[in-house]
């Protein structure tokens, strides 16, 4: 029996099934999340998912009316995971990725747990772990779940549209390198569902406020500094600067790759002063260049070669020249 088909006997075999994901919902955390509720569906069972917190504004097309968040229904979200005998951990490999509210929940559960997941360096907390860190997305995983599993023929057009979100976003459009010709052949059965591709693309990009653009703008044209000598570029928001142009949650998740798309530009680097931290996005090009290793050595972070987040509890400016000094260790 294969990995797929033991996760599809502790389904059918399971009364009380919970879904998570990582804090700071993204489009693979909310796609994969909810391409296995539907999958789970479709198998005759009932499912829940919980989240730590909101997914970002650009993603509010999707129906996310199933989940429960930990931030507002903390008392629905902690009653689920006492109960569930079954919990799987999408897209994150280790516990503190759920935020510490849901991280002792999740630790003090003694139900069996199943990690899918594409992530280095995962923690040894599941029953049954699928890693498959040369897996473009979790999204991808899920279909390798429904498909491995003996259950193709189910994947329909409401499995499939979140499942191609969570890899649309998390190959930056299919321009990263953790883009296979395995990635295409998924796609090509999630296209083979019924999915109608260009309307996900259109309903991403095409509903920004004027208050993003006008963020964007300004960063862009104030605050982008250059290190040429490393071809690396940083972008810095204090929260006053994200209060004036009314900032919401996502509203700058585009920035870093619209940086990266300056000719010649190696890495870029945006950090955002919310929820009394500094959050720091990194992206980079190229298997020369992973940023990875600069977000866990000095920001209590990582994540992949070319894409991590990090964090400080520095001031802006103090952030700002730490990056700085750094840089040139590192490019």
């Amino acid at each position: 029996m294969n990995i797929y088909k033991e996760i599809e006997a502790e389904i059918i075999g399971a009364s009380n099934i919970v879904i998570t994901a990582h804090k700071s919902a993204d489009g693979d955390s909310i796609g994969s999340s909810l391409g296995l509720l539907y999958f789970i569906e479709k198998l005759g069972k009932k499912a829940v998912v919980c989240h730590p917190d909101k997914a970002p504004g650009f993603l509010y097309w999707l129906d996310t009316s199933a989940i429960l968040l930990m931030e507002e229904n903390e008392e629905e979200v902690t009653e689920q995971m006492q109960k569930a005998d079954l919990i799987f951990c999408l897209d994150y490999n280790a516990t503190n990725r759920v935020g510490p509210d849901m991280q002792v929940l999740l630790e003090e559960a003694t139900c069996k747990k199943i990690m899918i997941d594409h992530h280095l360096n995962p923690e040894e907390f599941s029953t049954l772990t699928v890693s498959e860190t040369t897996a473009s997305s979790t999204s991808q995983l899920i279909v390798d779940l429904i498909e491995q599993s003996g259950n193709l023929e189910l994947l329909d057009e409401k499995i499939g549209v979140p499942l191609y979100l969570g890899i649309l976003t998390d190959t930056g459009s299919f321009r990263f390198n953790s883009v296979k010709p395995k990635t295409h052949e998924v796609l090509a059965k999630i296209l083979a569902a019924g999915v109608q591709h260009h309307l996900i693309h259109e309903k991403l990009s095409d509903n920004n406020t004027e208050s993003r653009l006008r963020l964007q703008g300004f960063a862009m044209s104030e605050k982008l500094e250059i290190l040429y000598e490393q071809n690396v570029a940083i972008i810095s928001l204090s929260k006053e600067e994200l209060a004036k142009y009314n900032y919401k949650k996502g509203d700058t998740d585009s920035l870093a790759n619209l940086v990266l798309s300056i000719k010649g530009m190696r890495a870029a680097i945006v950090f955002t002063e919310r929820d009394g931290i500094i959050k720091i996005s990194f992206r980079s090009k190229g298997s020369e260049n992973p940023v990875n290793v600069l977000a866990k050595e000095h920001f209590n972070g990582g994540g992949h070669a070319n894409a991590s987040g990090g964090m400080s509890d520095l001031t802006v400016e103090e952030t700002l020249e730490k990056l700085k000094g750094l840089i040139p260790q590192y490019f």
